[in-house]
């Protein structure tokens, strides 16, 4: 296994501390990043572990509902509160609090579901998509960026991520579209745990949402001035699936304004199943001219 990757395992692998007020305790550490600040897409997978740990058996979370509440900082742990709010019969909800410093940090709510038989439809998967293997993977567009941030995303992410049809790192290259799609999975193999696959698709899924808001405004991640930072993540998963094997996520952003956009995500196996469905509303910024 990769060094990025068994980080990320590392951070997910949380600590029970065996303390109990009226909310379960647990704490993790969180992975390096080049500007000091955590991945939202950690924090939010962390408290998914967190809560995970203290549903009944058997009982996988199906819906997830986050805010970002303050910037983390990647040398301090994070602690994280469990709620159980409900156990009934076929379903758990629990609230997840992350802090650090007694600050939180994050605020989640999810809901977890006993397997069950029931209706079963769903869209299609967009068809006139290209292979991953056809196209270039982050490395390949900025191994020779002298900038810490972009030799971070080339080597350093635990998911191999392709764009459709161009990244928006350095230049929107093409029509400013409201819209993209990107094939991603881990860099190696992950270890068959179900539930460790739903927390780190989550894990995943905030890595390029926003970008559907900024490829419509010609914003690349290099611009000058640019601030973006998520404000909330929610998240369904509809069917199992794998994150060590390709996944497509297809992206679009119906608004933008006052400062947030608006993004919405589909994210489809190989064969064509809808795993999951996601929304985002982020905080996109640009100097005027």
């Amino acid at each position: 296994m990769t060094e990025p990757l068994a980080s990320l395992l590392t951070a997910l692998d949380l600590t029970d501390t065996g303390a109990r007020t009226s909310e379960d305790i647990f704490t993790g550490p969180s992975q390096w990043m080049p500007l000091g600040r955590v991945f939202g897409g950690q924090v939010l997978a962390q408290s998914i572990v967190a809560a995970s740990r203290t549903v009944p058996d058997g009982r996988a979370i199906h819906s997830m509902h986050g805010y970002f509440l303050r910037p983390g900082d990647v040398n301090l742990p994070i602690t994280f509160s469990v709620d159980r709010i409900h156990d009934g019969r076929s379903f758990s909800t629990r609230r997840t609090q992350a802090y650090q410093s007694g600050q939180p940090i994050l605020s989640m709510i999810a809901s977890f579901q006993d397997e069950d038989e029931g209706l079963s439809h769903q869209v299609e998967m967009p068809t006139d998509i290209p292979d991953p293997e056809t196209l270039p993977n982050s490395a390949d567009s900025l191994e020779n960026v002298e900038h810490p941030v972009a030799q971070y995303w080339a080597s350093e992410r635990p998911f191999d991520i392709r764009h459709i049809t161009s990244p928006i790192y350095l230049t929107v290259d093409g029509e400013h579209v409201a819209n993209q799609a990107v094939w991603f999975r881990s860099i190696a193999a992950l270890p068959d745990d179900p539930d460790l696959h739903r927390a780190a698709l989550a894990y995943a899924s905030d890595y390029t949402i926003m970008e559907s808001v900024m490829r419509r405004h010609g914003v690349a991640w290099a611009t000058p001035g640019l601030r973006a930072a998520s404000l909330d993540h929610a998240m369904w998963w509809h069917r199992p699936a794998r994150v060590d094997e390709w996944l497509l996520y297809v992206q679009e952003s119906p608004s933008a304004s006052g400062g947030r956009g608006l993004a919405l995500g589909r994210i489809f196996s190989r064969d064509g199943r809808l795993v999951a469905s996601v929304a985002q509303e982020a905080m996109v910024r640009v100097p005027l001219a």
